[in-house]
C-alpha cells in the first residue's frame, strides 16, 4: 500500500473504551491516518480530546454536526477507509451492524463503507452478554458477511466476574489491523 492507510476507529460505550486511546496512538505512530468516531455512549466514558491529540484529526461525535464541505462526513470517511476497526465493540453495536441499522455516525459509516475496506471488530462486554444466543447469532451474521473478529479474551471483567468478554490485547488488535492493511509489522513509527 503506497498511500497512508485510512483507519476509522469506532469507539463504543464500554468500560474498555479508554484502551482505544492507545489503539489510536499506536496506529498513528505506524503511519495510519486514523479518524476516530465515538458513539454517544462512548463519550460517557471519555472525551474526544485524547483521540484528537493523538490521531491529529477531528473526532466525529455527531452525525448531524455542521459539515465543512458538501459531502457528508460519514460518506467521505466511508469512501476513504481502508479499515473500519471497532474497539471496543459492545453487544449493542454488534446487533446494530448485523441488522443493518444506521442511527448514528458509526453505523452509517459501516453501512456506507466502500467494498474494498475491511471490518475488524474487537468485542468487550460481560460474559453473559457475549454468550447470549442473540449476540452469538449477530456475530455469525457478520462473519458470514466477511467481518473479522478479534477476541474477546477470557479474564477478569469490570463487573467482577471472570470469563470471556475482555477486550483483546492492544498488541493483538494492532497486529491484526496492520496485517489487514497489508503493512509490515515492523513498520517504523512516525514521530
Amino acid at each position: 500500500m503506497s498511500k497512508e492507510p485510512t483507519v476509522i476507529l469506532g469507539v463504543t460505550g464500554s468500560i474498555a473504551a479508554h484502551k482505544a486511546v492507545d489503539i489510536a496512538s499506536e496506529l498513528t505512530k505506524r503511519g495510519c491516518n486514523v479518524h476516530v468516531v465515538m458513539t454517544v455512549e462512548a463519550q460517557r466514558f471519555l472525551t474526544p480530546l485524547p483521540f484528537k491529540t493523538l490521531s491529529r484529526n477531528p473526532v466525529i461525535t455527531d452525525l448531524f454536526a455542521e459539515e465543512t464541505g458538501w459531502v457528508p462526513t460519514h460518506i467521505q470517511l466511508a469512501d476513504e477507509a481502508d479499515l473500519l476497526l471497532i474497539a471496543p465493540a459492545t453487544a449493542n453495536i454488534i446487533a446494530k451492524l448485523a441488522l443493518g441499522l444506521a442511527d448514528d455516525t458509526l453505523t452509517c459509516i459501516a453501512l456506507a463503507l466502500n467494498p474494498q475496506a475491511s471490518i475488524l471488530i474487537a468485542p468487550a462486554m460481560n460474559t453473559r452478554m457475549w454468550l447470549h444466543p442473540a449476540t452469538q447469532a449477530h456475530v455469525e451474521t457478520l462473519k458470514n458477511r466477511g467481518v473479522e473478529f478479534i477476541g474477546p479474551e477470557s479474564g477478569p471483567l469490570a463487573c467482577g466476574k471472570t470469563g470471556p468478554g475482555r477486550l483483546a490485547s492492544i498488541e493483538s488488535i494492532i497486529n491484526t489491523a496492520i496485517k489487514k492493511l497489508q503493512l509490515p509489522l515492523d513498520r517504523p513509527f512516525k514521530e
